[in-house]
């Protein structure tokens, strides 16, 4: 709810500057200000979610390999009960 507060926040802000903007009463140095300031959160959110898909990737790998190494395990398991069935 909250996020969707900020969200039409923003937008009504972003509104009101374009309405500005069409009046020239923005200094394009402060929407070039603006513009830096949002290409530098989003390099920073880029570099946090790619940190994050690549801890998420190793979770991954990891589990399966454990699931390889159960399946192999439990199929060894079985082939094993079989033999000793066969014997008998």
């Amino acid at each position: 709810m909250l996020k969707e507060f900020i969200k039409k926040i923003t937008e009504w802000a972003l509104e009101k500057e374009e309405e500005a903007a069409k009046k020239c009463a923005i200094p394009v140095e402060e929407i070039e200000k603006q513009l830096k300031i949002l290409n530098e959160k989003k390099e920073e959110l880029q570099k946090k979610c790619e940190e994050q898909i690549k801890e998420l990737d190793a979770l991954i790998d990891r589990i399966e390999h454990i699931k390889v190494q159960e399946e192999l395990r439990c199929k060894m398991k079985e082939e094993n009960k079989d033999k000793s069935e066969d014997k008998n």
